[in-house]
């Protein structure tokens, strides 16, 4: 008879830090630019360069927290962030020699498509993290109004895209403090919103690449 063979399985856990402040610190940069050209605060001629920050900073600092958000778990922010990343490859590519006008209604009607797509992660996301989903909401608003404005040539829509690209600049840059601070302290520091498992993970103390939530 062959003797039986006990075999030990041994499973090793690689635990990730949070991509969640490297994607909203890409968005806040690409929003806070694009909002200044909008309002008036970077000349027209400039448009190239603006185009570049897109292409160089805003665009692979998002597609990084997408693929670690995914690999992480977090299937709704790898997906917000996935949509955002590529929404400013498209915008460069398309103003990166200024806005022509055959050129407006394409990029009007994908600024609204890209603002309808993050409707989906964001309903995925629900009520766990409360101030994450006020960002991607807020996303979607303001290319809302960008891609009214390109329809309508209207400084009013244009303005309030401008503005609103303010506001989710500055509230990206806190929500990227936070989750930065809570990751490194191992605690909520900055009131994020989590709710639910996720913030019984967070009080127990897991590991950001194991617990489900980020």
């Amino acid at each position: 008879m062959t003797p039986s063979t006990t075999r030990n399985t041994t499973t090793v856990v690689r635990p990730f830090a949070t991509p969640v402040p490297l994607g909203f610190l890409g968005l806040a940069g690409g929003a806070l630019v694009v909002s200044a050209l909008q309002l008036g605060w970077i000349p027209a001629h400039e448009r190239h360069a603006v185009a570049l920050v897109m292409l160089a900073y805003a665009f692979p600092l998002q597609l990084i927290a997408a693929l670690l958000g995914f690999r992480c778990r977090d299937t709704a922010f790898g997906t917000a962030m996935a949509v955002l990343a590529t929404s400013w490859l498209v915008q460069s590519a398309l103003l990166g020699d200024g806005p022509p006008a055959e050129v407006r209604h394409t990029l009007g009607l994908f600024l609204l498509m890209t603002a309808a797509a993050l409707l989906v992660p964001l309903a995925a996301a629900g009520r766990g993290k409360l101030v994450a989903s006020a960002v991607i909401g807020m996303a979607a608003v303001r290319l809302s109004l960008a891609g009214i404005h390109q329809f309508t040539q209207s400084a009013a829509w244009e303005d309030a895209a401008g503005g609103t690209g303010l506001a989710l600049g500055a509230l990206a840059l806190y929500a990227a403090a936070a989750f930065a601070v809570e990751d490194t302290q191992g605690r909520p520091v900055l009131p994020v919103g989590r709710c639910g498992s996720g913030a019984r993970d967070v009080e127990e103390g897991a590991e950001p690449g194991v617990r489900p939530l980020l």
